[in-house]
């Protein structure tokens, strides 16, 4: 039986309301889900964090924030999708894990705000996390960044979109990957597997969340397009080395689960870590959960170095 956290266990019985954000409007929910700005005394110190908007393939303009790190020499690049079922989530919601990613793993992180369902459902936000991806490859330069070391990272939805770069840049003979960091991922939209029976209901991400998250999403043809489900891409060789982090107690777990034995069987070096009593969502909520995730941003960036 699992045994939540002193810190999940808070989580949740603060976010007991009785009126969830799967019984809101998406305005209503995004105002609802606003994160406060991490303060604390384990905030790193880092050299620059700027905003700046990039053009993206229909001529829209998205934001993305570059955080830097102190250096004397080019670093690695970790371009970051946060979370939010694709439907909320900004630039705010992933600040503190991105600073984080920029201190421990020593690398500029790109965290990319892509536009939101259901105002741009499927496949807007994936075109504009693709297209992200070749800006921050083609001003490598210009971040002191190494486009040879290249990393996509993300929790959630954010995983889900971190994942499907790595299938679409194989595909389309795209920027060389080497690594991939993905924080409890949405990897299939199956809401049958084992993992939503126990953990269906109060442990972070409802059932009746990911169905409103994939009704503002997805229309019922593209529920299996590997774009939005990448556990039914056909072939998963030559993908970047993958760290799964997974919460012990999340509807996610099994779909992660069988994502990291698909890569493994593939031959791709994949590491699937465990992360006992946490719930989905814990990952940049530093009210409650600093310490979950200064240790998640630590094993990512022990493992991509």
């Amino acid at each position: 039986m699992t045994q939540l956290t002193n810190e999940a266990i808070r989580y949740i019985e603060a976010n007991d309301t009785g009126y969830h954000y799967y019984e809101m409007t998406p305005e209503e929910a995004r105002a609802s889900r606003t994160v406060p700005k991490w303060q604390s005394s384990l905030t790193p110190t880092l050299a620059s964090i700027e905003d700046q908007k990039i053009t993206v393939r229909d001529g829209a303009k998205i934001k993305v924030r570059i955080y830097t790190p102190p250096h004397e020499k080019i670093l690695p690049i970790i371009v970051y999708y946060h979370g939010g079922g694709w439907v909320f989530g900004d630039l705010e919601s992933a600040d503190a894990g991105c600073q984080l990613l920029a201190e421990k793993a020593q690398s500029i992180v790109v965290s990319i705000d892509y536009r939101l369902a259901p105002e741009f459902p499927f496949p807007t936000p994936v075109y504009d996390a693709y297209d992200a991806l070749l800006w921050v490859y083609e001003h490598a330069a210009e971040l002191n960044g190494d486009p040879t070391r290249l990393i996509v990272a993300g929790d959630s939805a954010g995983g889900n979109l971190a994942t499907v770069m790595t299938h679409i840049a194989k595909q389309e003979n795209g920027p060389a990957i080497t690594a991939q960091a993905l924080i409890y991922p949405v990897t299939n939209i199956n809401f049958s597997m084992n993992s939503y029976s126990k953990f269906g209901a109060h442990f972070g991400l409802d059932t009746q969340g990911m169905e409103w998250f994939t009704g503002h999403y997805l229309t019922e043809d593209t529920l299996s397009n590997p774009l939005v489900a990448p556990l039914q891409a056909a072939d998963f060789k030559e993908l970047p080395k993958t760290i799964i982090l997974a919460a012990e107690a999340d509807v996610l777990f099994d779909e992660g689960v069988s994502y990291a034995e698909k890569l493994a069987a593939a031959g791709v070096e994949v590491n699937h870590v465990v992360m006992p009593g946490l719930i989905h969502s814990y990952f940049s909520k530093m009210d409650f959960f600093e310490e979950a995730t200064i240790d998640t941003v630590e094993k990512i960036a022990a493992f991509i170095k």
